[in-house]
C-alpha cells in the first residue's frame, strides 16, 4: 500500500452494523491480514482514553460496528465523528455503506469526513456481486433503481432516493472513464462520487489513487474487496475451525431472500426449528425436545415495526443464550446485522476475530478468546436460494466446503446439511 508517511497504521473500518462490519473487515483477511471485528464502540474507547487500547485491537484490521443504522440520525452522526477521530491515524479508513442506501448515509458519511480530516472522500457503493451497481451516480439493485425495489419498503429505512447527486450535491460524479481524474480530484479536495458496474471498475478506482490514506472511502463489500486486493499482505490462510456438533441458525432477517434460504433448509428432514415469540421460553422448550442434527431459530416472517422487531431481535437472543449455554449447540448462524448484535452482545462477546470470508456477505470468525465456538455472519440480503444449506455443511464440515454454485450435488459428495 503506498504511503508517504510512517506516522499512518492499521487499516480502520467504520461500519453501521455487524454485518457491514463484517463485511468491510472479511475481504481484508482474505488477502492476509489479521482481522478483528469490534461490536460496539465502548470497545475501543473507554471514557477518557485518548485513542483505542492495544489489548483490544488486531494488528491489522479493525472493523466497529457503531450501531447506528437503527439510531437516531444525530446521535448516528455524533457516534461516526467520534470513531473516525479515533481512527484517524489508520493508514485505511473505510467507511461502510449499504449497498442499497439504507441507513443515515449521507449524515454519517458528512461526519466521518469531518472526524477523519482526510483530504477528500470517495464514495462509491457499487456490490456487484450481488447485483448492486452504481450508473450516472444512480444506485441500482438488479437492474432496479433502489428506491424503485423492495428496499423501498424497509421498515426501518425505506430508501426513497436513488440518485448519489440528489444525496450529495456537492460531490463530483466520476465514471469509469474518468478515473484519471481522481488524483487532481482528491488534491482539490471534497467529496467525489464514483460509478461502477463490475469489479474491475472498482479496482480500476482504486489503482488511479496514488495514497491510500489520502481518502477517506466509502463503499460497500465491492469497494472493501478491491481495496483489499491493493493492500494484499503475504499472510496464509486461517486454520479451519473444528467441525461443529449441532449449528443453530438464528435468523432474524424478513428479507425475502433469507426466508426463501431457510425454506430450502426446512426442506431437508435432518432440520429442524421455531418460530420465537414475545416469550423466548417456550422457544426454548420446544428447541431442547429437538433431536435434529441442525436447529433453527426464526422471527414471523412478515416485518415488524421497530419496536416489535427489537423485542423480537431480544428473545432471539435470549435463546440462542441459553442454548449455548446448556452446551446444546456449539456454533451459529447468524442472519440480520441487529439479530447478530443482540446475539452475540447475549454471550457476552465484544469482538469476533475473522478467519476468512467463506462466500460474499458472509464472514466466519470466533469470539475472541472462545476459539471453541464458530460463528457465521449472513447478511440479510444476501445469496441465493441454497445460501444456508450450504453454510450449514460449512461449519459441521470446514475441511469439505460445497461448491459456491447452486447446481446438482456431485456425486459421492456429502449434501449441505449432512
Amino acid at each position: 500500500m503506498a504511503s508517504r508517511t510512517g506516522a499512518r497504521r492499521g487499516i480502520g473500518i467504520l461500519a453501521d452494523d455487524l454485518t457491514s462490519a463484517g463485511d468491510g473487515a472479511a475481504p481484508f483477511r482474505r488477502t492476509g491480514h489479521e482481522a478483528r471485528i469490534l461490536l460496539s464502540p465502548a470497545a475501543t474507547a473507554p471514557p477518557g482514553a485518548p485513542g483505542p487500547p492495544a489489548a483490544v485491537l488486531a494488528p491489522g484490521v479493525n472493523a466497529v460496528d457503531l450501531g447506528t443504522r437503527l439510531s437516531d440520525e444525530d446521535t448516528a452522526a455524533t457516534r461516526t465523528a467520534q470513531a473516525a477521530r479515533l481512527f484517524t491515524n489508520s493508514s485505511l479508513l473505510l467507511k461502510t455503506v449499504d449497498s442499497t442506501l439504507r441507513g443515515h448515509v449521507a449524515a454519517e458519511i458528512r461526519a466521518a469526513r469531518a472526524g477523519s480530516r482526510r483530504q477528500a472522500v470517495i464514495i462509491a457503493p457499487a456490490f456487484p456481486a450481488e447485483g448492486r451497481v452504481t450508473v450516472d451516480a444512480v444506485q441500482y439493485v438488479r437492474g432496479v433503481p433502489v428506491h424503485e425495489s423492495e428496499y423501498a419498503r424497509d421498515p426501518v429505512h425505506p430508501v426513497r432516493c436513488s440518485d448519489l447527486r440528489t444525496l450529495f450535491p456537492e460531490a463530483v460524479p466520476v465514471g469509469p472513464d474518468r478515473v484519471a481524474e481522481l488524483p487532481g480530484l482528491i488534491r482539490r479536495g471534497g467529496l467525489i462520487v464514483c460509478s461502477a458496474g463490475v469489479d474491475a471498475d472498482l479496482d480500476h478506482l482504486v489503482a488511479a489513487v496514488p495514497h491510500l490514506e489520502d481518502v477517506l472511502w466509502v463503499g460497500s463489500p465491492g469497494l472493501a474487496a478491491a481495496l483489499a486486493r491493493r493492500c494484499t499482505r503475504g499472510g496464509g490462510p486461517a486454520p479451519a475451525p473444528a467441525p461443529a456438533r449441532r449449528p443453530l441458525v438464528v435468523v432474524g432477517s424478513a428479507n425475502p431472500a433469507t426466508r426463501r434460504q431457510l425454506a430450502a433448509l426446512h426442506a431437508r428432514t435432518d432440520v429442524e426449528g421455531v418460530t420465537v415469540g414475545d416469550d423466548p421460553a417456550a422457544a426454548v422448550e420446544a428447541l431442547r425436545g429437538m433431536t435434529a442434527p441442525v436447529l433453527t431459530l426464526r422471527t414471523p416472517d412478515e416485518r415488524h415495526e421497530p419496536q416489535a422487531a427489537r423485542a423480537l431481535a431480544r428473545s432471539l437472543a435470549a435463546v440462542a443464550r441459553t442454548l449455548t449455554g446448556e452446551g446444546l449447540v456449539d456454533a451459529l448462524v447468524v442472519t440480520g446485522g441487529e439479530t447478530a448484535a443482540n446475539v452475540l452482545q447475549a454471550l457476552g462477546i465484544d469482538g469476533i476475530d475473522l478467519l476468512d470470508e467463506p462466500e460474499p456477505g458472509v464472514a466466519r470468525g470466533t469470539p475472541t478468546g472462545q476459539p471453541s465456538l464458530t460463528v457465521l455472519i449472513k447478511a440479510g440480503g444476501f445469496g441465493d436460494d441454497r445460501m444456508l444449506l450450504r453454510l450449514c455443511h460449512l461449519v459441521r464440515h470446514p475441511a469439505d466446503p460445497p461448491s459456491v454454485g447452486s447446481g446438482p450435488r456431485v456425486p459421492g459428495r456429502p449434501t449441505p446439511c449432512s
